[in-house]
């Protein structure tokens, strides 16, 4: 067996995922039962990040069911490609909804209607807690269709909810001063109130020295 999906473990998984890919791309409609169906039918579980959660990076259902969505991006016109990928979003759970995100970038957002349907669940994403769904929506390189300011609200949603800087697309290249003081303004907020302020705040931080001299102006005076 080709070891085209080396990501998973066994050769039954990855002849299952073969299957299934195949099965797509002759028959786009049937993405809407292979995809809610993938953890169980080919594998589930951490994948390289070792994160269960999918915070920290895709799990292993993640990464089937973004070939599940390449397959389909191969398959279909990019009107029908929108609506479908709308469709597995709005109606998927959050498993599901955090692979879509995942597999944003497999998207020709080139192409207005997939650009579109990009942003929309982006910015829904980022209006949840969930912080699945806010590092998936992070972390996905289609955040550069998004304006500096939804950028910026995304960046911090992610130091509100825990999500890691790190993983977050565009940083430090977007960052920007007004970034600065609002990963700044975040910061002093905790610091005041005797909180944690988490470490990778310096990851935009370090970029602009007069904010970032602004935490420790706080120390000194407390």
């Amino acid at each position: 067996m080709s070891e085209e999906y080396a990501f998973l473990g066994s050769a039954e998984a990855r002849e299952a995922l073969s299957a299934q890919v195949a099965d797509v791309r002759a028959r786009p409609a049937r993405i809407a039962v292979l995809f809610p169906a993938a953890a169980r039918s080919v594998a589930r579980g951490p994948g390289p990040s070792g994160d269960p959660d999918g915070v920290a990076g895709p799990t292993l259902e993640d990464l089937v069911r973004v070939e599940l969505l390449t397959a389909l991006a191969g398959a279909l016109a990019p009107a029908e490609l929108a609506r479908e990928v709308g469709d597995l979003y709005r109606h998927g759970d959050a498993g599901e909804r955090r692979a879509v995100l995942r597999g944003l970038d497999v998207l020709d957002t080139g192409r207005e209607e997939l650009a579109a349907v990009a942003r929309e669940l982006l910015a829904d994403a980022v209006r949840t807690n969930d912080t699945r769904l806010v590092a998936a929506a992070s972390a996905s390189g289609t955040t550069a269709l998004l304006d500096a300011h939804s950028w910026r609200q995304g960046v911090l949603k992610c130091l509100f909810t825990g999500v890691p800087l790190g993983s977050v697309a565009g940083i430090p290249d977007r960052a920007d001063a007004e970034l600065a003081r609002m990963c700044a303004d975040h910061a002093l907020e905790r610091a005041v109130a005797g909180r944690p302020v988490p470490d990778d705040v310096r990851l935009v931080l370090r970029h602009f020295p007069e904010q970032a001299a602004r935490l420790g102006t706080h120390r000194t005076e407390a």
